[in-house]
């Protein structure tokens, strides 16, 4: 479901009525009489349908945690806010950038639509930029020849499974997060779909190693052995950047999380 379109047609939808209101019924109506059912039904939601429009479109975005890819740093259930403008100002709907302004930066946690099926949003985050080199081998990444800082950090024990994975600090740019492996898994998804610039990416038993295309995003999930990302469906592009993850603002099982991500 396209909420956005659904949100901009009922904006229109009010909107005019609340001109025909204004311009022309209002100047006819006797001052006692009662507002018509599409004045008080259609019309008097105009503005508050605005301001969400505005808020959604421009500012900050509501998102869900749909699943476990982002483990430990965001959970199932999370209720997220996403900044909309970080990245730029986009017109909604057809999310076309206007106004350029900053640009992902290895570590962002980002929202996107997902490549294969823009209707769905997805979230990672960034670990190559356009032009980088990206390469994953023995559960351990480098970018442009260099490996990333990495520190063993325990175990992390799943919540809803009774098994751990191990746990590591990654130091990607300038942003230090925790992330996830499974030494009894492989360094990708086997079921690597045929995605556009696939021959920019090469794969062996072993790992993957891709030159990002001009334009694009190579995004991972933090729960590394359990994510369906750049490794499996290919590159994010610039304009399938929906924006920037910030802030928990909410999740039903557990109110500690409010506010724990940043």
């Amino acid at each position: 479901m396209n909420f956005a379109l659904i949100l901009f047609l009922l904006l229109v939808a009010t909107g005019l009525l609340w001109l025909v209101d204004k311009l022309y019924a209002k100047k006819r109506r006797a001052k006692d009489a009662v507002d018509p059912w599409w004045v008080e039904y259609g019309a008097s939601f105009f503005p508050v349908i605005l301001a969400v429009f505005f808020l959604r479109s421009f500012l900050v975005e509501p998102f869900k945690i749909p699943s476990g890819s982002m483990i430990p740093t965001l959970l199932v259930g999370d209720y997220i806010l996403v900044n909309k403008f970080t990245y730029g100002i986009r017109l909604p709907v057809i999310n076309k950038k206007v106004i350029a302004l900053n640009e992902p930066q290895r570590g962002d946690v980002m929202v996107f639509r997902y490549p294969d099926n823009p209707e769905l949003d997805y979230i990672k985050r960034v670990v190559g930029l356009p032009g980088d080199t990206v390469e994953y081998f023995g559960k351990r990444l480098k970018i442009n020849g260099k490996p990333v800082d990495t520190n063993a950090d325990g175990e992390y024990l799943h919540r809803d499974r009774l098994y751990s994975s191990q746990r590591f600090m990654e130091h990607l740019g300038n942003v230090t997060h925790e992330i996830l492996n499974d030494n009894d898994k492989p360094p990708f998804v086997p079921q690597v779909k045929a995605f556009p610039q696939r021959d920019h990416c090469t794969y062996t038993s072993g790992g993957v190693r891709c030159v990002v295309p001009e334009g694009h995003y190579f995004v991972m999930g933090d729960n590394r052995d359990d994510s369906s990302d750049s490794r499996v469906w290919g590159f994010v592009p610039e304009e399938n950047i929906v924006g920037k993850a910030f802030f928990i603002w909410f999740n039903f099982n557990d109110l500690s999380r409010i506010g724990s991500f940043h």
